[in-house]
C-alpha cells in the first residue's frame, strides 16, 4: 500500500495521541478539514502553511518536502526543474495542458517513462 499525505498525518497523529479535534484546533482549521485530509478527500492541496503547522506539531519538520509532494503542492525544487523545462522547451505548458485535457494521454506518456527508467536501471 503507498503513501498518501492522509495516511501519513493520520498515523503521525495517532502516535502523537491528538484527536481531530486537538490537532485541527493547534493548526487553525475545522476538524472536518483535517478529517477530509486525513482520508485524502479534501478536493485540493491543503496550503503551505497548514503543511508547516502540520509537520511542527506532528513532528514531521524533517519530512515538508514528503508532505508537500503527498499533498500535491509544488516543491522549490520541483518549481525549479519546471522553470528548467520551460527554459529549455518552450512547448513544454503545450505538453502538461495536453496531459491535463488528455489523462489518457498522460498516462501512456508517463508509463513510457517508467518503463525506459526500468530499462535503464538495468543497463
Amino acid at each position: 500500500m503507498s503513501e498518501t499525505f492522509g495516511k501519513l498525518i493520520r498515523q503521525a497523529r495517532k502516535d502523537k495521541e491528538y484527536s481531530q479535534r486537538e490537532l485541527a484546533k493547534l493548526i487553525g482549521v475545522d476538524y472536518t478539514y483535517l478529517s477530509k485530509l486525513e482520508n485524502d478527500h479534501a478536493g485540493y492541496p491543503p496550503s503551505e502553511d497548514v503543511i508547516e503547522a502540520l509537520g511542527r506539531h506532528l513532528d514531521l519538520t524533517d519530512r515538508t518536502d514528503d508532505l508537500k509532494r503527498l499533498a500535491g503542492r509544488i516543491t522549490p525544487d520541483d518549481a525549479k526543474v519546471f522553470e528548467d523545462l520551460v527554459k529549455k522547451y518552450r512547448q513544454m505548458p503545450a505538453l502538461l495542458r495536453r496531459m491535463r485535457d488528455e489523462p489518457e494521454f498522460a498516462q501512456k506518456l508517463l508509463g513510457e517513462t517508467t518503463q525506459l527508467e526500468g530499462e535503464e536501471r538495468k543497463s
